[in-house]
């Protein structure tokens, strides 16, 4: 009895070191209870998405870890954890295997330029300075165990923060906006914060609407004058978003499908040629666009209050 007793405490330890990476579905355990989580956020057409493990304040068996959690648990600098072949890791920004960070286009972190991929994040603290994000090419690891400095992607400093209690380690992002985010890690009462930008968000935009339109949507005429005004209000890529203009005039899809001449469609027009700085023309194109007999009255009015708030009196009143 004593040798049955002691292989079912070897093999009640062997599954809970082994969960993880088990076939069957077992609850987490071990210590923090740490499960697995994930988040994503979108920056325009950008997605970005963290997978990590979330360990608690109060461990395995409800030991109280409050005060001890950085410094002590996660401890600072880079530091032998006595495992794997790693004599001076990073701490793993989580629990179990390596967090790893993804984005779907390049983004810059911090100011600094990280190529689209996916990525293992480790932290590194500092008692005195800044901590240190890194960005590691090598996600396939358990933890920090097999971390290699040669495989770094990017590293950016920040500095951590007081936050309001949380018991479980999360990830999160906040201050949202067009072209940014600040994706955050928050535990026990520290946050550490991470800037993320994409420079380049309309044209990701118009590049997305280009192979678009060369599918399905690109059968409606109004799919081509869509891109066309986004173009025309974000004043980029001007010379193809006159084509587009004029393919939601005549024909969007040759033989496919018809465009249709109204004052939406010529305004959309005159908006690309006046971001091109062809003013004549655009008000050519607009003096047409009111001469047709289908326009209503109500357009021409908002058009004419329109250049009134533009300064453009005179021709508001003609």
């Amino acid at each position: 009895m004593a040798v049955l007793s002691l292989f079912a405490v070897l093999f009640s330890e062997a599954i809970a070191w082994g969960q993880q990476l088990s076939e069957l579905s077992l609850p987490p355990g071990g210590n923090g209870r740490s499960q697995r989580a994930e988040v994503s956020q979108w920056v325009g057409p950008v997605k970005i998405s963290i997978d990590y493990h979330s360990p608690s304040v109060h461990g395995s068996g409800g030991a109280d870890r409050k005060g001890h959690i950085w410094g002590e648990l996660v401890k600072y600098g880079f530091f032998d954890e006595g495992f794997g072949p790693s004599r001076a890791t990073p701490w793993r920004a989580g629990a179990n295997e390596s967090t790893t960070f993804t984005i779907s286009n390049d983004v810059k972190v911090e100011g600094k330029e990280l190529k689209a991929g996916t990525y293992a994040l480790f932290v590194e603290l500092d008692k005195d300075g800044p901590w240190t994000w890194i960005f590691s090419n090598q996600t396939t690891g358990w933890g920090s165990f097999q971390y290699d400095s040669k495989y770094d992607a990017l590293r950016v400093t920040a500095t951590p923060e007081t936050a309001p209690y949380t018991e479980y380690l999360m990830y999160g992002f906040d201050t949202r906006k067009e072209d940014s985010t600040l994706a955050f890690l928050q535990w026990e009462t520290k946050r550490i914060p991470m800037k993320i930008e994409v420079s380049n968000v309309n044209d990701l935009y118009v590049d997305a609407m280009r192979k678009e339109l060369l599918g399905w949507p690109g059968f409606n005429y109004q799919n081509w004058q869509t891109a066309a005004q986004f173009c025309a209000d974000s004043k980029i890529n001007l010379d193809e978003a006159l084509v587009w203009a004029d393919k939601a005039i005549s024909e969007p899809f040759r033989g496919g499908s018809f465009g249709r001449e109204d004052f939406s469609t010529l305004a959309t027009k005159a908006a690309v040629l006046e971001a091109m700085g062809r003013d004549g023309e655009a008000a050519a194109i607009m003096d047409k666009a009111m001469h047709i007999p289908a326009t209503p009255l109500l357009t021409v009015h908002l058009y004419a209050s329109g250049l009134l708030g533009a300064g453009k009196n005179d021709r508001a009143l003609a």
